[in-house]
C-alpha cells in the first residue's frame, strides 16, 4: 500500500523511471502476500479465525481491499485498465464479504465487554479499504463502455459514502477508548496515523469522483463531493501535528524503543495518500496551494519509505540472515517467535 501511491504520486509528478520502480516493487510485495495468505488461510486456519474474532487485529484484514486497489491504480496509470477492472472486481468482493465478517466476528461476537476498550487505529483501515473501492472505481469509470458509467458511478458515490460514515464510527470509537480507558505510551502505536491516512483518502475519492464521466450520480452529488473533499483535507492537515506530537510523547517522553515493527508502514501510507490526495485535490478543485502542499509532502513519504525500507532490510538481515543455524541447516527458534505464538 505504502509503495504503491508513493509511485502514484511520482508518476503525477512525471518521475517515470523512480515510479516504475516502486511499482514492480508494489506488484512483486502485493504477489507475495497474496501467496502468503492463502498459505496461512490453508495451514492454520485456527489462528486466522482467532484474528477474526479479535477486535485489535480483526480490522487489518481489509488491508486485502486497499493493496489490491492501489495496485489497481497503479496499474491503470500505464494504461492496464483491464487488470484494474480485475483487481476492483477481487477488492469489492473481499470489501463485501470482510464488511459484514468482521464487525460480526470481532465486535458483535466477542464475548469480553466494552468492545471498544480494544478499539485502536486499526479500526480506520475499514475506512481505507471502502475510499478504495471509489478511487478505483472512479478510476476506471471514464474509460469504460458508455452503458457502464452510470453503474460505476453509482458504486464509487456509494462506496465513498459508506466510507465517510464508517469514518465517524471509528472516530468515535476510537476517541471513547482514549477517552475511557488506560491510555499507555506503548499502546499508542503508529496504526494511529491511518487516521490521517482514511481521511486523506476519502479526498482523493471525491477527487476522482469529481473526474469521472458525466453520469446521473455524478451530477447529482459532484458539488457535494468537492466540498466534503476540501473539508477532510482540512482535517487531515489538522491531524498530522498531533500525530507527530503523540510519536515524541510516545519515544522521547516515556523511552518506549524506536526500532522496526513491520507497523511503521502505516505511517509511510497515510504520508503517501496525503501527498497523491492533495495532488489531485488542486487540480479537480483548481487549488493550487493544496497542490503544492500534496507535491512537497510526496518527498516527505518517499524519504520516510527509505527510511523504514532501510530498517526493515537490517532488520531482516539481523533475525535471518546472520541467524546461526542449527545441525541440520535449522535455525533455532528466536525469542520473538514464542511471543508471536502465544
Amino acid at each position: 500500500m505504502a509503495t504503491g501511491i508513493i509511485s502514484v504520486g511520482l508518476d503525477l509528478e512525471r518521475v517515470p523511471l523512480l515510479s516504475a520502480a516502486l511499482a514492480a516493487v508494489c506488484l512483486a510485495a502485493w504477489a507475495v502476500l497474496v501467496v502468503l495468505t492463502l498459505l496461512r488461510l490453508a495451514l492454520e486456519p485456527a489462528r486466522v479465525r482467532e484474528d477474526f474474532a479479535d477486535p485489535r487485529r480483526a480490522f487489518g484484514f481489509f488491508t486485502v481491499v486497499a493493496g489490491t486497489n492501489v495496485l489497481g491504480v497503479r496499474l491503470a496509470a500505464d494504461g492496464h485498465t483491464g487488470w484494474t477492472a480485475a483487481l476492483l472486481a477481487v477488492a469489492f468482493g473481499c470489501w463485501l464479504v470482510l464488511g459484514y465478517v468482521v464487525p460480526w466476528t470481532a465486535v458483535l461476537g466477542h464475548t469480553t465487554r466494552p468492545v471498544v476498550a480494544a478499539a485502536n487505529g486499526t479500526w480506520f483501515i475499514w475506512v481505507v479499504a471502502s475510499q478504495s473501492v471509489a478511487v478505483a472505481t472512479a478510476t476506471v469509470q471514464p474509460v469504460l463502455a458508455p452503458g457502464w458509467r452510470g453503474g460505476l458511478a453509482l458504486l464509487a458515490v456509494v462506496s465513498w459514502a459508506v466510507g465517510i460514515f464508517l469514518y465517524a464510527a471509528a472516530g468515535v470509537f476510537v476517541a471513547l477508548r482514549m477517552m475511557l480507558f488506560d491510555l499507555r505510551p506503548v499502546d499508542l502505536d503508529p496504526p494511529y496515523w491511518v487516521a490521517m491516512g482514511a481521511c486523506a483518502i476519502t479526498v482523493l475519492a471525491g477527487a476522482r469522483i469529481l473526474e469521472m464521466a458525466d453520469a446521473p450520480m455524478v451530477l447529482a452529488t459532484r458539488g457535494l463531493v468537492g466540498g466534503l473533499s476540501v473539508v477532510f483535507w482540512a482535517f487531515a492537515t489538522w491531524l498530522i501535528p498531533p500525530l507527530v506530537a503523540a510519536g515524541w510523547w510516545r519515544h522521547r517522553r516515556h523511552g518506549v524503543p524506536l526500532g522496526y515493527d513491520a507497523s511503521l508502514w502505516s505511517i509511510v501510507f497515510p504520508l503517501g495518500m496525503y501527498a497523491v490526495a492533495g495532488i489531485y485535490l488542486g487540480r479537480a478543485d483548481r487549488l493550487p496551494v493544496v497542490g503544492v502542499v500534496g507535491t512537497v509532502e510526496l518527498w516527505v513519504a518517499l524519504a520516510a519509505w527509505v527510511v523504514v525500507g532501510v530498517a526493515m532490510a537490517v532488520n531482516l538481515w539481523r533475525t535471518v540472515g546472520r541467524a546461526p543455524r542449527q545441525p541440520g541447516g535449522r535455525r533455532p527458534p528466536r525469542p520473538s517467535d514464542a511471543g508471536a505464538r502465544r
